[in-house]
């Protein structure tokens, strides 16, 4: 597997012109475009505990990326879905994080952000002041809060995080399904091998401690549902 560069962000400030169009920066399970599918068609992943919806746009991404996020993704809360913690960012952290871009439309992007906060799909959000200010909160929960840390081709990179910042929060280490999802996504967009997959993730607030690189890479070797 060859290691693919990743984007680098245009910082903010950098006038974004009207579209109907933004990045969605995934940086957990949905970097696998397997486990996004299901937020745009609907439906249930093999092994899972949710039927989602899906969204009224079930088109697939336009495109994706490779990016790097300026901030840090850790582990916390426990997922009624995947059981264990679930992957935050924080982009004011120091460091980086990969994470993954999919050109879809702002509808796309609404249906996905309300089944992420465990709402019905609805109406289009208004991204303005994410764009505008880089932050948005739209709720004091768990990805109820909206980070643009900048933007790809003109137009916004924007994604979802908790409120909290990474040392708010007791960190808690994510389940070996959960670990299966993001290492497969980290691997097919940044082409990166299992021992660089597990060690970034063994490494992460909240696994770190909990699980070694070694034991990420053994989970690695049984195949995603």
């Amino acid at each position: 597997m060859n290691a693919v560069l990743p984007r680098r962000l245009e910082p903010l400030g950098v006038p974004a012109r009207p579209t109907d169009r933004v990045w969605y920066a995934a940086y957990g399970s949905n970097m696998d475009p397997r486990r996004l599918t299901y937020y745009l068609t609907g439906g249930r992943h093999p092994g899972g505990t949710r039927t989602y919806p899906g969204c009224a746009d079930r088109r697939p991404p336009e495109r994706s990326c490779a990016v790097m996020l300026p901030g840090i993704v850790y582990f916390a809360t426990e997922s009624p879905v995947w059981g264990g913690g679930r992957a935050f960012y924080d982009p004011d952290a120091e460091g980086e994080t990969p994470a993954r871009a999919y050109l879809v439309s702002v509808a796309q992007f609404s249906g996905i952000a309300a089944q992420e906060m465990y709402e019905s799909p609805g109406e289009e959000m208004d991204l303005r002041e994410v764009v505008a200010h880089g932050r948005a909160r739209m709720g004091p929960g768990r990805y109820e809060t909206l980070v643009c840390p900048g933007f790809l081709d003109g137009l916004p990179v924007v994604t979802l995080t908790a409120p909290w910042a990474v040392g708010e929060v007791a960190g808690t280490p994510p389940s070996p399904a959960y670990l299966r999802h993001l290492a497969s996504g980290l691997m097919e967009a940044h082409g990166w091998t299992a021992g660089q997959t597990a060690g970034h993730l063994a490494g992460r607030p909240g696994a770190e401690g909990h699980w070694t690189p070694a034991e990420v890479a053994a989970v690695l070797r049984h195949p995603v549902l």
